[in-house]
């Protein structure tokens, strides 16, 4: 299997060093690819990297994954308009041990094979240097000249930003074509994988190695991805979608890649998942005949949370997702999470309720309509539950005088009613 055509195929190369694809038929190659550590959690804007590292291990070559550590002190300047926040060692620590455990989903570091994938962080030696060291050692490899070619110089420097651009910016891609001359001295790293928007950095690192070593290495970026319609990918109107279910839940990030368009699904099918060409074409052959039943979407969505989360967590999402459209869904409403619970719920309008009435056993027909505006009268309440159209908890209500009770609350504070066919309402006990 050639790893150059596996990501052609894919969509996802955008620019790649001539003598790349040589290099890799000929040995065994490692390669790095590096990740801001500004939070705990990668988010599926970070995949991309992250899946062609899988490819590349699967290949048969040895990835590094290079948790920025001194970069991420610094800030890139690439296609950002202003400086970002700095982070202390102890808060880059911490974010590299959650980044590797999530990547471990995805890697094989443990194992005694040669090409077992390797976390490094470039604090490690960057913290080494003086600054005199650093501007005498490293700053004397590349040119002024040569570092104000680069595309995210320029664009800072020309007015396109009101910001301006501070030295530790500029001196941003010594720092990291550093790295790629330390990794290809220290780990014989001859390749640097990276987005689109870091082909400058990487080349300067290329650039060095051939400079101060005589030596080949070689650069390959992938695309920006970005939606069919124009709009940025991976953000949602509650901002990043993460692979830490502490910041987006199971179902919220299977949600997500299940209400993505057709065109988007079938450019991410191939991106986000390892299914083979072939099934790929199958899919969007089902599609293309019957767009209604959304094989990609489907598809896409059980890879990628079974890969990022479990199967099981999987599984009850798709149980979850089932909850408003399903008349035996009151099972899986005791069962699911209260996040999972609250983002299902998402939009359904909400009303307090004290907790102490429900213990006191309230009538539902006054917890429905004086305690909370479900119905705007008790006698429009009886004659829905009369004709079957009111349930708590997903189970029909035939009296609506019954008294409420403690064992219809989920998680102990909620109450899904539902009134006809469509209108949901949550109740919250306090």
């Amino acid at each position: 299997m050639d790893f150059i055509e596996e990501l052609t195929w894919r969509g996802m190369i955008h620019q790649m060093m001539p003598g790349t694809q040589e290099q890799l038929k000929k040995e065994m190659t490692t390669a790095y690819l590096g990740i801001d550590p500004t939070a705990d959690s990668l988010h599926i804007g970070h995949l991309v990297g992250v899946m062609i590292l899988k490819h590349f291990q699967r290949m048969g070559h040895k990835p590094i994954a290079l948790v920025g550590g001194a970069t991420g002190m610094i800030g890139d300047p690439s296609m950002k308009s202003q400086e970002r926040k700095l982070l202390d060692e102890e808060t880059l620590r911490h974010n590299q041990e959650c980044i590797k455990k999530q990547l471990a989903k995805f890697l094989d570091f443990d194992s005694d094979a040669p090409n077992a994938a390797e976390m490094v962080n470039n604090y490690d030696w960057m913290s080494k240097f003086s600054f005199l060291d650093f501007i005498r050692d490293v700053g004397k490899l590349i040119t002024v000249n040569y570092m104000m070619a680069k595309d995210s110089v320029k664009k800072r420097l020309s007015g396109e930003s009101q910001q301006g651009m501070s030295f530790t910016e500029f001196s941003y891609q010594l720092v990291q074509g550093y790295d790629f001359l330390h990794l290809y001295k220290e780990k014989n790293c001859k390749l640097q994988l990276g987005g689109s928007d870091q082909w400058g950095n990487i080349t300067t690192g290329t650039e060095m190695i051939r400079r101060t070593l005589g030596g080949e290495a070689y650069a390959l970026t992938c695309p920006l991805i970005t939606k069919a319609d124009g709009g940025k990918f991976g953000k949602t109107e509650s901002g990043n979608v993460w692979l830490d279910r502490r910041y987006t839940s199971p179902y919220k990030f299977y949600q997500f890649w299940l209400n993505v368009t057709d065109a988007d699904a079938e450019k991410y099918i191939k991106i986000f998942t390892e299914l083979s060409r072939e099934e790929i074409e199958e899919l969007v052959r089902q599609q293309a005949e019957d767009p209604g039943q959304r094989p990609l979407q489907k598809r896409l969505a059980k890879e990628i949370t079974t890969m990022v989360h479990s199967a099981e967590d999987y599984e009850a999402a798709v149980e979850a997702s089932q909850i408003l459209f399903s008349n035996k869904a009151g099972e899986t409403l005791k069962k699911i999470d209260e996040k999972t619970l609250l983002d299902v719920m998402d939009g359904v309008p909400t009303f307090e309720v004290a907790l102490q009435d429900i213990r006191d056993g309230i009538k539902l027909a006054d917890l429905l309509t004086d305690k909370a505006a479900v119905f705007p009268s008790k006698g429009e309440a009886r004659k829905m539950a009369q004709g079957g159209g009111v349930s708590i908890n997903k189970e029909k209500i035939a009296d609506i005088y019954a008294p409420a009770s403690e064992d219809m609350l989920l998680q102990g504070k909620y109450i899904l009613v539902q009134r006809g066919k469509k209108n949901y309402y949550l109740l919250i006990a306090k």
